[in-house]
């Protein structure tokens, strides 16, 4: 009797497995849809926090010049900041960042702002903070007029706590009812609203029941407004049950949670570190880095770190008529570069770790924010390219022969390091193409997308 005539011998009724496969693919399904992979979302590099009294139209564009002139006067060439951060060893590398940097200050010097009601702002007489709230509406809606808004924008509203639970609920409604009724119910592109402090679900969950009467009475479409926890407490990390907290966080978000922040100050703070510790390189930081990276992967939302609160500012200020002594030069100078290199090591440690994004305070710290964010997109870029370009050929190949290529979350995560590069102006499109990607591919923001038109045009 030949092999092919001999029947493989089983123990299972199909009527068994596929009782069993059913329940699977139904946990398999359930899986993919709360786990769906990294977002190709573009995600900001920074979100710089502002009162929101202060807040004009043209915010965005007095503040690059401001970080312009910081660049200018304390590193005046590619030599002399690559010695202030720590760089010296790779001339060309150096290069590349200076002139970059440069570039995007006077391009974009802003990606994502937001108008501040909390920290930024304080407590104030409850009429002031009504004007403030319309005032800086309407700043919004007019740079949504004049296309002067940095690529992502916001506000952020005071928590939900029982002391200022009423307060924040009316700063909210204020603000985007005056913004929609002067733009004629349209938001800025990727409008967000952040919510401090946050604690417990029903803070989320009051939230969101907030943000979908304004979208009812205002006609916008349900979902529209979406939310940006921070996480500022212990109790956000670990619940009173002793659960980890974010899933449930994000669960009581209802969809509308895409990022979430954490607040380093607040939350050392509530550890009991005192404040002569208090540092975005605390191991207390790092441990509630961890737990909200391991929580959130593979949901597609984007995490953004802390502040250096050390701002790079001279302790000297020239006036009329009273210039600054030499001295009074080399103490300025002393200051800014070193607020530069603790704010430098402070993002590069935010990036080794998976934060992509973070805070600044001051403009003058957009300068090593986009150094640090170079340097490490461009020291992994020949890795990096060289990793998609397998995975590119291997997918290629699986089509061919009709094989499963199964690991495409890992292509979207390398494609995902360039879209990130070239969004914030770190890598040039033609550094890009050496990915084996056409401008096209990669702009199509999904590997997935690459693969099937691949196999398509491989038929």
């Amino acid at each position: 009797m030949s092999a092919a005539e001999t029947s493989a011998r089983t123990s299972l009724q199909p009527n068994e497995v596929e009782s069993i496969s059913t329940a699977l693919s139904e946990a398999n399904h359930t899986f993919v849809r709360r786990y769906p992979g990294e977002s190709n979302r573009r995600q900001a590099v920074h979100t710089v926090y502002g009162g929101a009294h202060l807040f004009k139209a043209d915010t965005a564009q007095r503040l690059g010049k401001v970080a312009l002139r910081s660049l200018e006067e304390y590193a005046p060439d590619a030599a002399t900041l690559a010695r202030v951060l720590g760089m010296e060893g790779d001339e060309q590398l150096a290069e590349k960042v200076y002139g970059r940097i440069v570039e995007k200050l006077e391009r974009e010097a802003i990606e994502d702002f937001r108008l501040d009601f909390e920290d930024g702002y304080g407590n104030r007489a409850d009429a002031e903070e009504d004007g403030h709230a319309a005032t800086s509406a309407g700043e919004v809606a007019r740079g949504v007029a004049e296309k002067s808004l940095p690529p992502f924008i916001g506000i952020r509203i005071k928590p939900l706590n029982e002391d200022l639970r009423v307060r924040s609920s009316r700063t909210l409604d204020i603000f985007v009812t005056t913004l929609l009724a002067d733009t004629c119910g349209e938001l800025p592109e990727n409008f967000i609203i952040t919510v401090p402090k946050i604690q417990l679900p029903e803070q989320m969950s009051a939230a969101v029941r907030l943000l979908e009467l304004l979208e009812q009475r205002n006609g916008l479409t349900s979902g529209s407004l979406k939310i940006e926890p921070m996480i500022e407490t212990p109790q956000a990390i670990i619940n009173a049950r002793g659960e980890i907290a974010i899933s449930s966080l994000i669960d009581a978000a209802e969809g509308r949670c895409q990022s979430i922040h954490f607040g380093v100050y607040d939350y050392t703070a509530n550890c009991g570190i005192t404040a002569a510790y208090q540092a975005m390189r605390h191991p207390t930081c790092d441990f509630a880095r961890q737990v909200m990276l391991v929580s959130t992967a593979g949901t597609g939302i984007q995490l953004s770190d802390g502040a250096t609160n050390i701002l790079p500012v001279g302790p000297h200020r020239a006036t009329e008529g009273n210039p600054l002594t030499a001295e009074q030069l080399r103490q300025n100078q002393e200051a800014v570069h070193g607020a530069w290199r603790l704010g430098f090591d402070d993002n590069m440690h935010s990036l080794r770790n998976g934060f992509y994004q973070g805070w600044d305070l001051h403009p003058a710290q957009f300068v090593t924010r986009y150094a640090a964010v170079y340097s490490f997109f461009l020291r992994g870029l020949e890795a990096a390219s060289g990793r998609l370009k397998t995975f590119v050929e291997k997918a290629a190949l699986a089509s061919l022969f009709g094989d499963v290529f199964d690991d495409a979350a890992t292509g979207q995560g390398l494609l995902n390091f360039f879209l990130r590069g070239m969004a914030c102006g770190a890598i040039t499109e033609e550094e890009a193409l050496a990915t084996g990607l056409s401008l096209e591919e990669i702009r199509s923001r999904s590997f997935l997308k690459i693969l099937q038109s691949r196999r398509h045009s491989s038929l």
